[in-house]
């Protein structure tokens, strides 16, 4: 496996909102021939300064049609993370189940089982978790397509090392469908959204849950929405301030798959609704989103429909209002691309990872950075 740091800057075109082509680095961080790398959002970022960590799934390539990931679903998925010191110039590529941790239980959506691994069983919490420890990374993860829970990891040093799996309740659901999206309140104290089952056993719908006792027990704080016809799905979710959140939910009703915006002023114990940052997403794609250094927001997500593009907006007023997109690129081959998650550096740039594939290189999906200045958007 190798590690490339290749650097492409590549002419971009320009929505309304503008950023000059050199102020866009795109940057290959796993990229391997006939594999498949994907999903970032199902995994999580985490950033300490210019220590940047991301997880992602991996797997062999296989064309499985126009409509369908193209990952060999009769070999394993293996859970990897990348990592960079220099804020996200360069990265390095490990498979963490190697050395004991995030090994993935069952049958999981894409793939089956590992067999070069030994495959722990999930426990329940014992709690006394740090969430405030100054090197914490946490992961939710949904345990098995057909099984319906979810699990949690946990790490105190930076994601070297990593303690569980653990159990997360159903909360009174079907079951459960959790991806990485937390808010650390104290050293007890931390909220969780994940994604549960309808009442019809379908997907899905979002909650906000919460634990004040270390992660030992989990309670739900309250549902974001009501139960929609078709799904609210995949969190994405930021603290204004000490009372108020604001989350991007992936939605689809009928064949209309778009970004809708829910607001709590309580801490997550009742929502109400906002907008729709996005009103056309193409097939769908989940949102990340952040609060910058200045106060302002900024999300992105990929485009499911021509052009495939990685896309950016900024919300200055807490979001109530977005910006028009902003396109990092527009070069994606097909449909098979975004699943963003991002974060914010020391000097302000802004660092994008998602996958990708390009007409100009192979079949195979990547996983990529996008590194931008939202203070350069004209």
């Amino acid at each position: 496996m190798r590690c490339l740091s290749i650097t492409l800057l590549i002419m971009t075109s320009l929505a309304s909102a503008q950023l000059r082509p050199t102020d866009i680095q795109h940057i290959k961080v796993y990229s391997e021939p006939m594999r498949f790398g994907g999903w970032p959002a199902n995994h999580g970022i985490w950033s300490w300064g210019n220590d940047i960590l991301v997880g992602f799934s991996e797997g062999s390539y296989k064309d499985l049609g126009p409509d369908r990931h193209h990952i060999d679903r009769e070999k394993p998925e293996r859970h990897f993370l990348a990592r960079s010191k220099d804020g996200g110039q360069t990265w390095t590529v490990i498979d963490p189940a190697l050395k004991g941790y995030l090994i993935p239980e069952g049958g999981f959506l894409h793939g089956v089982a590992r067999e070069d691994v030994k495959i722990p069983k999930a426990t329940p919490s014992p709690g006394g978790i740090n969430f405030a420890h100054p090197d914490f990374a946490m992961t939710l993860r949904t345990t098995d397509i057909n099984d319906g829970s979810s699990r949690f990891f946990y790490s105190y040093d930076r994601g070297q090392t990593w303690k569980g799996p653990h159990l997360l309740p159903n909360f009174g659901a079907p079951g459960t469908a959790a991806r990485t999206d937390y808010i650390i309140n104290s050293k007890d104290d931390c909220l969780i959204f994940l994604t549960i089952a309808k009442t019809n056993k379908q997907e899905g719908r979002v909650i906000c849950a919460r634990t004040t006792d270390g992660g030992k027990t989990w309670i739900k704080q309250g549902d974001i929405g009501p139960e929609p016809r078709g799904f609210l799905i995949m969190p994405a979710t930021v603290r204004i301030n000490d009372t108020e959140l604001y989350t991007i939910l992936r939605a689809r009703k009928g064949s209309k798959r778009n970004l809708q915006a829910y607001r709590s002023k309580d801490n997550g114990k009742t929502w109400t609704y906002v907008n729709n940052p996005v009103q056309d997403a193409g097939e769908g794609n989940p949102a990340a989103l952040i609060k910058l250094k200045d106060g302002r927001l900024c999300m992105t997500y990929g485009h499911r429909a021509q052009p495939f593009s990685i896309i950016a907006k900024i919300s200055p007023d807490d979001g109530q209002t977005w910006s028009p997109e902003i396109i990092l690129r527009n070069d994606g081959a097909n449909r098979d691309i975004g699943y963003t998650r991002m974060t914010q550096r020391p000097d302000g740039k802004v660092v994008v990872l998602y996958y990708i594939s390009e007409l100009t290189t192979g079949p195979e999906r990547y996983i990529a950075a996008t590194i931008f200045d939202p203070n350069t958007i004209q």
